[in-house]
């Protein structure tokens, strides 16, 4: 990232619950590995409710609303998620589907990073592409290239949950470069976009 970017704020979401989660973890050493200017800030999101299009037609439950809300204030998004029955986990995938409705969803052109971690050999890989259709579908600008499967996750992170692997973390920091890069671009094109005609 070079002194040209403008500070970034990112909005972090763990797939996983638990208290010891290798996904979680990832998202703690990234805060540590992110280039100057990007602050990166895990979002709890456990307390928005079960979908449900009769709450949502009545409006939308708090915690859905300040989670619109914070994904929109944001410059990017950052995933970090396991796989669940080859798939994405239900509880991220409630989020997203409350976050997704009506009216204005706020990923669209959205930049969004995808990571996972596991203790399989694929590192949840069929979770960040279901992840990678859901956000295609609604449009937001994934970041594309080198994706960061970490798989054998006991390995690469310490009982306290760091992530010890010196390549894994060079890999990590360079991925959140890209992504503060992939920010840019969409700085630079919303300034052109909202730029005055030269010719008005």
């Amino acid at each position: 990232m070079t002194a040209a970017h403008c500070a970034m704020q990112v909005m972090a979401l763990s797939g996983s619950a638990r208290k010891g989660s290798y996904n979680t973890a990832l998202l703690r050493a990234c805060r540590e590995l992110a280039p100057v200017g990007m602050a990166i800030d895990i979002y709890d999101y456990s307390d928005i409710p079960p979908y449900n299009e009769d709450v949502r037609l009545h409006g939308y439950p708090g915690p859905a609303v300040h989670f619109r809300e914070t994904i929109r204030a944001a410059d990017a998004l950052l995933i970090a998620s396991p796989e669940y029955n080859r798939s994405v986990p239900g509880m991220l995938k409630n989020a997203i589907d409350w976050a997704s409705r009506r009216p204005e969803q706020p990923f669209h052109r959205k930049p969004i990073a995808i990571m996972g971690a596991s203790n399989g050999a694929l590192g949840a890989a069929l979770a960040n592409y279901h992840l990678r259709q859901i956000f295609v579908y609604m449009d937001a600008r994934l970041l594309n290239g080198a994706e960061v499967m970490i798989g054998q996750a006991g390995s690469k992170f310490d009982e306290e949950g760091r992530l010890i692997d010196g390549p894994t973390r060079a890999f990590v920091a360079d991925h959140l470069c890209r992504l503060a890069d992939l920010v840019e671009e969409a700085r630079a094109r919303l300034n052109w976009q909202d730029a005055p005609s030269r010719h008005a």
